[in-house]
Parts: structure tokens; sequence; C-alpha cells
């Protein structure tokens, strides 16, 4: 059971918006687009302060359409938003001890969407660096660590969790070494994650209860983008507004 309940009406308007979207790209197939789509009816519950729990929060029913939405697709850089919950939650729980090169890590991760940066952030949620290969024994101890950030989502006891993998870094030239070996011969360990999965996570950043209220906001604040493509001065490869949702909004 998903956390969104579907009604008729945003069921015409998504097979309306996925109509007009085969309409204008004809050469995209119907098994190469995934979407979930979540609507905010007022009054929009929002744990403001801690003043709402997690279970009281998730006791309100939101709206939502959803196409595909528990295919497991390629994230690229989405999983960004999964590794930024997840240091979160560490740093509340004081797993990991945050310094200023932690958070300058963090802030370009989600600000610049930094490679880079996800490597360290990475490093640091697992215990676990890059590196040529390793013995098969310390090898299966690192691959164990590796895989703290999935056993973490899974806690949370979340259907929509339960298929996704967020374990590996993101490459401008691709893995190598350990990473590369990892990542399996045919890439099957890869990361995964689903639409459905995406907009849970993002929902519950913007309901104040992802970690808790106050790391939410801070969650909120980084994610935050100008609607006026101007505002960003990135060349347009790397511009966040053109080219996605908010150059069409």
């Amino acid at each position: 059971m998903t956390f969104f309940h579907k009604d008729a009406q945003l069921e015409k308007l998504g097979d309306r918006i996925l109509e007009a979207t085969w309409a204008e790209f004809p050469g995209l197939a119907r098994n190469q687009i995934a979407l979930t789509w979540v609507v905010y009816d007022p009054p929009v519950p929002v744990n403001t302060g801690g003043a709402l729990s997690s279970e009281e929060f998730w006791k309100y029913p939101v709206r939502g359409f959803s196409y595909r939405g528990v295919e497991r697709i390629f994230p690229a850089s989405i999983v960004k938003l999964f590794y930024l919950v997840a240091v979160q939650e560490w740093l509340e729980q004081g797993m990991i001890q945050t310094s200023s090169e932690l958070e300058r890590a963090i802030r370009d991760m989600i600000i610049d969407s930094s490679n880079d940066a996800t490597s360290l952030v990475l490093d640091v949620l697992t215990g676990t660096t890059s590196g040529p290969e390793l013995p098969p024994g310390p090898f299966e101890t690192w691959q164990l660590q590796r895989n703290i950030v999935n056993r973490y989502f899974q806690s949370l006891g979340w259907t929509e969790m339960e298929t996704i993998n967020v374990n590996q870094k993101p490459w401008g030239d691709g893995p190598y070494g350990r990473e590369r070996a990892f990542l399996g011969e045919m890439r099957e360990n890869r990361n995964m994650v689903t639409t459905n999965a995406t907009a849970r996570l993002i929902h519950s950043i913007v309901g104040g209860v992802a970690v808790s209220s106050g790391r939410s906001q801070a969650m909120m604040g980084l994610m935050k983008r100008s609607l006026h493509a101007e505002d960003d001065e990135a060349p347009d490869e790397e511009n966040q507004v053109r080219g996605f949702l908010g150059g069409g909004l």
C-alpha cells in the first residue's frame, strides 16, 4: 500500500500529462518513463517545531498519482537525496560527528550535485573508502558496511523502500578497483530507486518528519531552487532549472 491514495481527478490529469509527453516526444517508449505525483490539499500537515510526531503525520492522507511508480530505475544524482537524509540521521543520532569539511561536502552534494562531495559523504556514512581491490574476507566486511544505508531505509518499514538499492557512489568516468568489483560484472549492483520511493522521501522532508523538524527544514533549504533560470549562473549542462521540471514551471 502506497503512502498516497488515488482519485479519479488525478488519474485523468495524470493520464493527460503522460499522453501530452508522448505526443511531444514520440520516441519515448511507454516503459521509458515513470511518474509519481503528490498533491497537497490544504490544510497541509507539517511538523513545525516538533509539534507533530512522525506516527501522527503518516495518518494524514495525501492524494497522488503514479505510473510505473514501483519500477526500479537507475537514479543518477537523485540518489544524493537518499544520502542527504541518511547523513542527517547519522548526525542526529551521534553516529558521526560534524565538521566544516563534512558540512561543505553535504552542501556541495546537493547545491552543486557534486559527485566528489557525494563520495566523501558516502565514505563518512559507511566507514568505507575507495581503493584497490580487496582480498575476499576484507571485501566481504567492506560490502557489509557499504550497505548500511540500504539497511537504514529498510528499517523505516516503508514498502516503497523495500526494493531500492542505494550503496554506490556517483561517478564521472566510472568506478575502479573495489568500487568496480562491488558494482558487479554486469553492473547488477548499481543504484536503483523507484519514483514512489523518491516521492515518499521528499514528502517526509516537506512534512518535517525526515529525521527531525529542524533537520528537515535544513534539507529543504539545501533543496530550494529559484524558478528563474537567470538566477543560476551555471552553464546549461549544469543548470538545475533549465531543462528540468522547474524550467517548465
